[in-house]
């Protein structure tokens, strides 16, 4: 085994593919990289930048990931900060047992939840990444959003010699905030976009901290956190709480695409709103968060990016 590399064994079961597809959401991301085995991706860490690859080498009731780090030697620090970030990106500690015991009598989620069995929910790496993330994708596909947000980490993330040429790091704070909105608009975002994440990444560091606190607060007090930055309103507080806190129970009701995806899972032949949206999942509390995964990785099978397979059972 290389020096630079490593091993980590995730809760079972674990599937690297399926977590993988639920973070990068589209092939098209060039920040969390999947070549149909390896899952890449740079961290911007205290030293610099490293690129990191993940295969599985152990099946999903057995997960065993091999590690493989480029850009600095593998010290027993820089190993720390690599293993933090994984468990986070990936959810390698989650452990599902109760929700597939949930899941596994009901007619309707079981099937579902057993097709993707070893998917984890991903979260990003820090609050202001997925702060980012969410103006990014707001009214706009998550195909253009995903776009906005490779461009604007090659333009201005942290760079490093990876596996295939050079790789970026998503920006930090630092690399955003002498910009411009102009030259943010330059790589496609409006003006209101740009100026609201140039905004967020001017923060101090002790706002910062508050953001990064956010994890030992309520919803309610999240959300309102949330909304008073600017460009955040009620859909991005939500899917921050989701993609970013870890909050599984949270479904980000104002999002059109995931309500989309319920009404045609369930058979409604009605549109759900909001509220509708809350009633729906109430069944199946504390996991809604979970649902809306589950139903992103379902639409990406449908597009040929997935590939589900059959279990036995949960």
């Amino acid at each position: 085994m290389s020096r630079n590399a490593f091993f980590l064994e995730p809760v079972a079961p674990f599937r690297l593919d399926l977590t993988v597809w639920a973070l990068r959401r589209r092939p098209d991301n060039a920040i969390d990289r999947w070549d149909g085995t390896a899952y890449r991706r740079v961290l911007a860490l205290a030293d610099g930048p490293v690129e990191v690859a993940v295969v599985q080498t152990g099946p999903p009731e057995a997960p065993r990931l091999r590690v493989t780090v480029r850009g600095a030697p593998l010290r027993s620090e820089l190993k720390r900060a690599v293993t933090a970030a994984l468990e986070r990106l990936l959810g390698l500690r989650v452990d599902l047992t109760a929700f597939y015991r949930l899941a596994s009598p009901d007619a309707e989620l079981g099937p579902m939840v057993q097709r993707f069995r070893g998917m984890k929910p991903p979260r990003f790496l820090s609050v202001f990444e997925g702060v980012v993330n969410a103006i990014a994708n707001q009214q706009v596909t998550v195909t253009v959003g995903i776009a906005l947000l490779s461009r604007l980490s090659r333009e201005h993330g942290p760079a490093v010699a990876g596996e295939d040429g050079l790789a970026h790091a998503f920006p930090r704070p630092e690399d955003l905030a002498p910009l411009l909105p102009e030259t943010l608009r330059q790589l496609g975002f409006s003006r209101q976009k740009g100026r609201a994440m140039i905004e967020l990444a001017q923060n101090s560091d002790e706002e910062y901290a508050d953001l990064e606190r956010l994890a030992t607060v309520s919803d309610g007090e999240a959300v309102t956190s949330l909304c008073r930055l600017r460009g955040v309103g009620r859909w991005s507080a939500e899917y921050i709480l989701l993609r970013t806190l870890g909050r599984i129970h949270v479904f980000p009701g104002d999002d059109v695409g995931a309500r989309n995806n319920l009404q045609r899972w369930l058979q409604l032949t009605e549109p759900l709103d909001y509220a509708a949206v809350a009633r729906t999942l109430a069944r199946w509390h504390p996991y809604g968060g979970l649902i809306y995964f589950h139903l992103l990785l379902d639409r990406l099978a449908e597009a040929g990016h997935v590939h589900a397979k059959i279990s036995q059972g949960l």
